[in-house]
Formats: C-alpha cells, structure tokens, sequence
C-alpha cells in the first residue's frame, strides 16, 4: 500500500523531504482490531513535534497521522460494535486502559508514533477507539475534528468557563478556529479574544465571531478568566499569564513547546504572570470519550471546517507549509479521492 514514513529524525529547516514515500505491507487487524481503508488524514503540528525529536516515535520507521478518516474494510473476529462499510474517524488516541484516566495511563499508545497512522491507504485500530463520524462533514472536513476539535473540546471543558466569562484564545490555527465556534455555542454570553502574529490569522477570527483580536502581547478590552494556548512557542505562555484576570486559567494545548525561544521563561516575573491565585494546565493527550462526545456537538452547532487539501504524496510539503507560514484553518492529506 502507498504509505509516508518518519524513517529518521530531522530538522525541518535543513530538509526539504522529512518523510518517504513506500510501498509499506498491508496491515491485518487483530481479533479486537478494525481494518480502516483511509479516505482523509489531518496533519497536525504534532507530527512536526514527532520528526524533529520533541515526542519522538519509540520505534522507526513509523507511519504518522492521528486525525484519521476512512471506511471500515474488516473486522476482527471478536468485533460486534462495527460494520464493514461504516465511516469511522481515529484519533491520537489508539488504545489505552479505558479508564477515566486513560489520556495519562501508562497504557496510553498514540496513533501515529506508537503505532502506525493514517498517512497510508490502510490502517487497523482497536475497534474501541474507532468513532462513527457524523454524517454533516464531508471526509476532508471530518478530519481535524479528530485533533484540532476534540482536543479543542478538551482543553475548553478543562477551562472551566461559566457562560459571560471572557476566554482569550492563544494562537488561532486548526485547534482554536474550532474551539471559537464551540465556545461561542457553549457560552453564547462569553466575550472571546483571540491573540495571533499574522493580521490574516487575526482578520479570520473576527470573522468566525472574534470580539476582539490582537497580536500576543496586545491588551485585551478585559482580562479573560481563562485563556487557551495552542502555539508551539514560550513567549505566549508568558503573555497569556500577564493577560488572565485573577484566579484566571491558563489551558496548554500542546503536547510540546519549541526550544527556540525557551530562554524567555526566565523574564517570570511573580506578581506579574502568577500572583493574585493564576494557574497553568496542560492538555495530556485526549479521552476517547472526548471524540465521543465532540463529534456529534460538532455536528449539531455545526462547526465550520477551513481546510487547506493536500494529496497523500505531498506530505512533506504539507508539514512544510505548516512549519513555515501561518495557518488559516487546518491542512488535510487525501488518501483516497474516490470516497472523500
């Protein structure tokens, strides 16, 4: 099957091809697993994350892609929940314990780095942590809601927002330009401020219902109760402390954070960033339940998926373009044009 492979790390800015294209062997799903022909993958910021050594795979090669969408090819011989045929989405969360806990189980296994992803014509999944996908979005829109929005989802829920308090959003790429539009459902009296480098970036809040957008270190109208990081850098985290109100929150949705700028964590400032009760929480991976529980909200508010369509053997210049220029929306590879 085609498939594109992390064969070793690297640094993006110093190669141009940071995955290669195989011809890898057709997987066979396990007594418990699904076999899933891909029709739509999302790239997400964390594959950059996986090639360049900050959550390195454990094994290489590995094939990447956690937002995962596709048909249900067949079924292992213990499967009851699924049918051949269904449409099904596969999200950073392959298996874990199906605790409660289950995102920060030591049994936790990622699409993607743990095992192998989406960036393929076939992938299996434990039938447990294969979702029905609603029928509102397309594949190619499907596909970021399995990261960006679940764990959008996630991290706004972990917020703890009580409707008419203001949320700041840290960043506006594939996650936050969904969690606006959840946001501005959920807590319809709730001012929303969103903070982005690029005046595109900014222009395209306002237009999904921003109240106020502004460059990171720009002053917000109010101070938010609670603001939500998506950037892959340091410097936003300091600015979002010094933005959030007392006994504010800041949620980090990442699963890591840049060296480059690392060094200005150390400009802390105590009554500025910390004092008056302020506190940080990062988003540890995801729930299945959270993908659950996501979709069909998504489907019912409903949310508008921007997507920018890569094929399958353009990979490397989506990852590219991710790491290089700012990001309206969310990028997605399509695998198999005949079903997205």
């Amino acid at each position: 099957m085609r498939a594109m492979q992390i064969i070793r790390l690297c640094d993006l800015d110093e190669t141009e091809a940071p995955l290669a294209a195989v011809d890898a062997p057709m997987p066979e799903p396990e007594r418990d697993e699904v076999l899933v022909r891909v029709s739509a993958c999302g790239v997400c910021h964390t594959e950059l994350d996986e090639i360049e050594g900050r959550t390195p795979p454990p094994e290489l090669p590995v094939i990447p892609g956690h937002q995962v969408v596709g048909r249900v090819e067949s079924l292992g011989r213990e499967c009851r929940r699924l049918n051949i045929g269904d449409r099904v989405g596969v999200g950073w969360i392959h298996h874990s314990d199906g605790g409660a806990e289950e995102n920060v189980s030591l049994a936790f296994r990622a699409t993607g780095r743990d095992v192998d992803g989406g960036y393929a014509e076939f992938m299996v999944v434990p039938e447990d942590y294969a979702c029905i996908v609603p029928d509102a979005f397309s594949d190619v829109e499907a596909a970021p809601l399995l990261c960006a929005g679940a764990i959008g989802y996630r991290s706004l829920r972990l917020c703890e927002l009580a409707d008419g308090e203001a949320l700041g959003l840290m960043g506006f790429g594939g996650s936050a330009h969904i969690v606006l539009q959840l946001a501005r459902h959920l807590y319809p009296d709730s001012k929303i401020f969103v903070f982005a480098r690029s005046e595109e970036q900014r222009a395209f809040a306002v237009e999904l219902g921003a109240d106020w957008a502004g460059d990171v270190n720009d002053t917000p109208p109010s101070p938010p109760r609670a603001i939500i990081d998506t950037t892959p850098a340091w410097l936003p985290v300091l600015a979002s402390m010094e933005h959030l109100g007392p006994g504010g929150r800041l949620v980090i949705n990442a699963i890591r954070k840049s060296d480059s700028d690392r060094a200005s964590m150390a400009d802390i400032d105590y009554p500025r960033h910390l004092w008056m009760e302020k506190e940080i929480k990062s988003v540890a991976n995801l729930c299945f339940s959270d993908i659950a529980e996501f979709l069909p909200l998504a489907a019912k508010i409903p949310i508008r998926v921007e997507t920018e369509v890569f094929a399958l053997e353009d990979a490397n210049r989506a990852l590219h373009s991710l790491h290089r220029e700012s990001v309206r929306g969310a990028k997605v590879l399509v695998v198999d044009s005949a079903t997205s």
